[in-house]
């Protein structure tokens, strides 16, 4: 199936072709002829699986004939954080190019004369962050009886940060007749209620388990003390092939002295968190994008929706206390069909967290370390070093750690093969052919095989022997 056969205009499907997509994701292909049919629709579906684009394409074609007038908006997308809000903004500008739409980026954090006066102007798409939305109605400066189009997005996360009365008061503001999408990656009883409460008869589309994580993803638990996080991390982004990564934790201070630690260890990092203004969060993920440091340290600002092509891992210094949260933050890799890694510490204190994000995906999270088979990530490894991308890692035996060699010397990981001894009667039969030496003195390369091409050689890190009995 292509874009050409769901429905879209020829100038849209330019577009679609000059941002270099071919095949519409599964998605996609269901509700962009739904949309375009005028229906209420409920979109479940896990994060990255391109569902922004699934309301934004058609909505362009529905946008497309009509008159914009001054504060009253023909439509309106709802985003929980001002990130989410920019990246659809960045669709509509990019799929938008062949249509004279005009749209407006409603958010806080900036300054809001400029919002007004593209209000004032007529706008066809607003998008808006629920706070700055509200703020701008209570003062009589947008009106939103005009809207013919709403899309709630990220309603779990809506819900999560205390939107879903502002979400209520909105929708009982909006005209009666009009259409309505809501998407969502989990679907908890308070958004089933709302959107039970404010869409007619809608579609519902579910290209995946509610809660599941992505298929390309193979994600880890690493047991670990929280005193040995950061010689964990340190040690895993030098030797597990990091392309770019994300770094997750729960709490914004410690964003802030990680990234810093980071720094000083030499890697390129930059951080994200709450307390940061937009111009700031905003020039940090740039940075981020454009790959002037290839890894961002983050709270679950970021966690949900924002699309980084080429996030090769993602890594939860913290276990993530909410459950969904995980889901979220893992998906930032492993997008558009690419292969990724993620790694989640689990200290003692985090048993019951972890227990909860097993019960909510419902398969149990393997441990780092005793069934890890890589998957294909990058093919740099390979013209570079010689090696294969797909590398085998069994379980370790009981490493002993090295203080002599930095952890980063080599970039496989362990393997518990052991070199085949012959048996006491025979070593005993050729002793009398072989000179005698003391067992302390024996030749390396006669007492262990040769080691295999790319399986561990060097000294094997301390932690993980953490945990693993």
């Amino acid at each position: 199936m292509t874009f050409a056969d769901l429905g879209l205009s020829p100038e849209l499907l330019k577009a679609v072709e000059d941002a270099g997509y071919t095949e519409p994701t599964p998605i996609q292909a269901e509700a962009i002829p739904a949309v375009l049919m005028m229906k209420d629709l409920i979109g479940i579906a896990q994060t990255g699986t391109g569902k922004t684009a699934s309301f934004v394409l058609p909505m362009i074609d529905v946008m497309a004939s009509g008159r914009r007038r001054a504060l009253m908006p023909r439509s309106l997308i709802l985003e929980p954080t001002r990130e989410l809000a920019a990246q659809v903004a960045e669709n509509f500008e990019k799929y938008g190019a062949n249509h004279d739409l005009k749209m407006a980026l409603l958010i806080g954090g900036v300054q809001m004369g400029d919002q007004l006066k593209t209000l004032n102007e007529g706008v066809d798409v607003l998008i808006a962050t629920p706070g700055r939305l509200m703020d701008l109605f209570e003062r009589g400066k947008i009106l939103l009886n005009g809207c013919e189009l709403l899309v709630i997005d990220e309603a779990d996360r809506m819900l999560d940060m205390g939107f879903i009365p502002d979400i209520e008061f909105i929708c009982s503001k909006l005209p009666e007749t009009r259409q309505t999408m809501l998407f969502s990656a989990t679907m908890p009883p308070p958004i089933a209620k709302l959107a039970k409460q404010f869409l007619n008869n809608p579609k519902r589309i579910e290209v995946s388990r509610a809660a599941s994580t992505n298929e390309n993803i193979t994600a880890f638990k690493v047991p670990v003390k929280s005193r040995q996080k950061r010689d964990t991390l340190k040690w895993l982004l030098g030797n597990d092939q990091v392309e770019t990564a994300i770094i997750f934790a729960n709490r914004k201070t410690t964003v802030r002295e990680l990234n810093k630690q980071l720094q000083r260890d030499g890697f390129r990092s930059g951080e994200i968190h709450g307390d940061m203004d937009q111009g700031s969060r905003i020039k940090e993920l740039d940075r981020f994008k454009a790959g002037e440091v290839n890894i961002l340290v983050a709270s679950d600002v970021a966690a949900r929706g924002l699309d980084i092509k080429g996030v090769s891992h993602v890594f939860n210094y913290d276990t993530p206390w909410h459950p969904d949260d995980y889901v979220h933050r893992i998906g930032r890799t492993g997008r558009a069909g690419a292969s990724g890694r993620a790694f989640t510490f689990v200290a003692d204190e985090d048993a019951e967290a972890i227990a909860n994000v097993e019960k909510l995906t419902g398969s149990e999270i393997k441990t780092y370390g005793k069934e890890d088979v890589r998957v294909e990530l990058a093919k740099a490894g390979a013209d570079a070093g010689g090696s294969t991308d797909a590398v085998r890692e069994d379980e370790p035996e009981k490493p002993k750690r090295s203080r002599g060699k930095k952890a980063g010397v080599d970039s496989e990981q362990p393997s518990d093969e052991k070199p085949a001894r012959k048996p006491r009667r025979e070593r005993e039969a050729s002793s009398d052919t072989k000179p005698a030496r003391n067992s302390r003195s024996r030749r390396r390369d006669e007492d262990d095989e040769p080691v295999p091409a790319g399986e561990w050689n060097g000294p094997k890190p301390g932690f993980l022997d953490v945990g693993f009995g």
